[in-house]
């Protein structure tokens, strides 16, 4: 199965795509340009920030919560207008937001990193009930922020490691119990990156440096690739009629300067048809 390319602009660190389920449409993230991408019937659509954002969560039709470097904003798709919810950090000019995902409790992960992938600089939070906690600390690239549909756990990675991490939570979606590694790559040399779970609990990683996402079983049993034709997939989500098109985010960064300013598709966004079921991301409850 092979993916399309689903939006042709090259985005220098493409970055949390969400697809909004009552809007029906992918919206995502070229961090270091400082945008919020996305297309609807009339084309590409485009908002452009005062510093890096990266990941965001739906908080109703015409809402988005946005992480970004310096904090939490609540954001009018309709005017472009945003307020800000809470900082995120923002007496630290060495980080950025990073990854995030909202959760099935109505919450939202966000994690940090420094911007230039600094050593544990980082970390996790949950926003949940107006309250803003650090989950995770000491972490360098944070990534793969995602939950099992049965509430049961969460996922993350610090890149860096090349380990998926799996947390138990608790019936308020609180981390119950010091996080387990449910992955280690570091044999194979691989990164992982973004990652979603679908219906049945599998979870599809990015593979930061090996052009594909990855299937894994709720055991960690390796299922398939999934090419695309970037060799930094970044990030991947589920939309599309009843969740079946897998959307995946790429970046040019990190590629040597003959690549990064050419004319392939790195950095594009693609779609992968009838590749597996997802689900709807949950609503984020402010």
């Amino acid at each position: 199965m092979s993916a399309e390319v689903f939006d042709d602009r090259r985005c220098i660190l493409g970055e949390g795509p969400l697809w909004h389920p009552e809007r029906q449409q992918l919206f995502w993230f070229d961090i270091m340009r400082h945008r919020l991408l996305s297309r609807d019937a009339s084309g590409p659509l485009e908002w452009r920030f005062d510093e890096p954002v990266s990941a965001a969560g739906w908080v109703d039709d015409n809402t988005l919560l946005i992480a970004s470097a310096s904090g939490l904003w609540r954001f009018d798709l309709r005017n472009g207008s945003k307020t800000q919810i809470c900082g995120l950090e923002r007496n630290n000019a060495v980080t950025r937001s990073n990854d995030g995902r909202a959760d099935p409790w109505g919450g939202f992960w966000i994690g940090t990193m420094g911007r230039n992938a600094e050593p544990g600089a980082g970390a996790i939070y949950r926003f949940y009930q107006g309250q803003l906690r650090k989950l995770v600390p000491g972490i360098t690239i944070s990534n793969a922020i995602c939950f099992a549909p049965n509430r049961s756990c969460a996922y993350f990675t610090d890149t860096a490691t090349q380990r998926v991490m799996r947390a138990a939570l608790d019936r308020n979606g609180w981390p119950d119990g010091d996080p387990q590694v449910f992955l280690d790559l570091s044999a194979d040399a691989l990164h992982p990156d973004g990652a979603v779970v679908d219906k049945d609990g599998t979870i599809w990683i990015a593979q930061w440096g090996a052009a594909r996402v990855t299937a894994y079983a709720p055991d960690g049993t390796f299922l398939r690739d999934v090419a695309v034709p970037a060799l930094h997939a970044t990030c991947p989500a589920f939309g599309g009629a009843e969740f079946r098109t897998l959307y995946v985010t790429s970046a040019r960064q990190g590629l040597p300067a003959d690549v990064a300013h050419d004319q392939s598709p790195n950095g594009q966004t693609f779609a992968v048809p009838n590749i597996a079921q997802g689900l709807p991301e949950p609503q984020v409850i402010l």
